[in-house]
């Protein structure tokens, strides 16, 4: 189970402090009160916090003041301002002071709640340790003593602290965000912001917004100008993850960015500084990619000034008895098992496996494996079973390609196909349907589940008329 998240609320309008209380509270967050920008002030710099949401209008202390001196004392805690539409200007301003993002009121609490989300989730990111060759419960580590991952945290030790690009490669599920962060936590900026964006779960229309910012009126719902993701982390590390899934117009874009240390908004003249040290990470041969005209080769030479290259969990099969005793003991805990253990026959069919899905398969493996054997010792025969199970995504994935093969011979009979809209409404109908089942219909959870905006699920379930079990058809709920 996930940490319940502490947020530090400071609000003098006792009406608005209540709802906004009630509201992340059903989000299973835990709230403390201020009503003073001073109180506010004292209790961040004391407390232990994961988010603070403040008033810019504040008894005490001005929420400017506020946020310029708890971003000094604590630099990666995340601060959201909510503001008048009136003060943008002074919304960017403290976003330049340290703060993490802004709300413009009046705003709609599906909004705060993904917006709270993202800075818990990214300050939760930059204060974790990241251990390397350790093996500790309940915090994050690189495992392995191996001579493959020896290698790495001698690489990790060399350019850490350098002002470099970093290219991180490897297959999915190697690991490949832990060491950006470790890449981040050892550098000179590790009391900087660290922001991560997954190129991949972003459209391409919306990546350049989400990396650069906008202006209003810069496209059709930029009602507000919005501060990118460049801009929040200004003076700190922006992780790149999936960067070869970018496209030509945001590469071009980055590219002027590491040769110029300039950004624009969507729609905005003004040029701004930038200065951010980039970490990217990709799972594919961006050689074949720029082979193919998918990516650009000047690009890839401005990424590629240092390259770590992650080994597949195949190729450090020494490392899996270490891994398997950490992934042991992170989830016992969780599951509240006591004393986890696994025979040496268990072990011995873990290292018979391919591993297709690196250690993060492992990790997936391990856990359905504690469940299955419920307290006592986890044996080849339940280890046998988890990995079949996880065989069964093949078989999915087979069955999916059916689905496209029989959608597609439909097409070939009619004049116009349709097979590609057929298929994806099936698949977003499961998922969405499966994710308000699993979240009891609580859509925001069933939102961040899926990364997308509660507004989106929202309008999926009516799409679909999907209802959370044991939803009527009519009723107020």
């Amino acid at each position: 189970m996930k940490t319940q998240s502490r947020i530090l609320l400071i609000e003098d309008d006792a009406a608005l402090a209540g709802g906004l209380i009630s509201v992340l509270s059903a989000e299973r967050h835990q709230v403390i009160h201020a009503s003073r920008g001073d109180e506010g002030l004292r209790l961040g710099e004391s407390g232990s916090f994961d988010c603070v949401l403040t008033d810019l209008r504040l008894p005490g202390l001005g929420g400017l003041d506020l946020i310029r001196r708890l971003h000094a004392a604590q630099p990666r805690l995340p601060i959201v301002l909510m503001t008048a539409h009136g003060t943008t200007e002074t919304a960017i301003e403290a976003t330049k002071l340290g703060a993490f993002d802004y709300l413009l009121k009046p705003f709609e609490m599906e909004e705060l709640i993904d917006l709270v989300a993202k800075a818990v989730s990214s300050g939760r990111q930059a204060a974790e340790v990241v251990e390397l060759g350790a093996s500790r419960p309940g915090r994050e580590s690189i495992v392995g003593r191996g001579r493959a991952m020896q290698a790495i945290y001698k690489e990790l030790g060399r350019v850490a602290a350098q002002p470099v690009s970093v290219l991180i490669r490897g297959e999915t599920g190697t690991g490949k965000e832990l060491i950006a962060r470790a890449l981040f936590q050892h550098s000179n900026r590790a009391t900087a912001p660290f922001i991560a964006v997954n190129c991949a779960a972003i459209p391409e229309t919306l990546l350049e917004s989400e990396l650069f910012g906008h202006e209003r009126g810069a496209f059709t719902g930029a009602v507000e100008r919005r501060i990118g993701r460049f801009e929040q982390a200004h003076g700190g590390t922006l992780f790149l993850d999936e960067i070869g899934e970018m496209g030509a117009s945001t590469q071009a874009k980055l590219l002027r960015v590491l040769q110029e240390r300039v950004i624009q908004r969507v729609g905005g003249r003004d040029v701004i500084p930038v200065d951010v040290r980039i970490i990217a990470a990709t799972h594919v041969a961006l050689e074949e990619a720029i082979a193919s005209k998918l990516f650009r080769e000047d690009l890839f030479y401005r990424l590629n000034q240092v390259t770590i290259a992650l080994p597949a969990l195949r190729e450090r099969i020494e490392d899996l008895p270490e891994l398997v005793q950490h992934f042991l003991s992170l989830h016992a805990s969780a599951l509240g098992i006591s004393s986890p253990a696994l025979l040496p026959e268990a072990l011995d069919v873990l290292r018979q496996h391919s591993w297709p899905g690196n250690v993060r398969e492992l990790e997936n493996a391990i856990r359905l494996a504690l469940l299955r054997a419920r307290n006592y010792p986890i044996t080849a025969a339940i280890v046998r079973d988890v990995l079949a199970g996880a065989g069964s995504a093949s078989r999915d994935r087979r069955g999916l390609a059916e689905l496209v093969a029989a959608e597609l011979a439909a097409a070939q009979s009619a004049d116009d196909g349709d097979a590609s809209r057929q298929v994806l409404e099936l698949v977003e109908r499961e998922l969405y349907g499966q994710a308000i089942a699993l979240a009891a219909g609580n859509q925001a959870r069933g939102a961040r589940w899926l990364g997308v905006s509660r507004v989106t699920f929202r309008e999926k379930l009516r799409q679909f008329g999907l209802k959370a079990p044991g939803e009527g058809d009519s009723g107020s709920g």
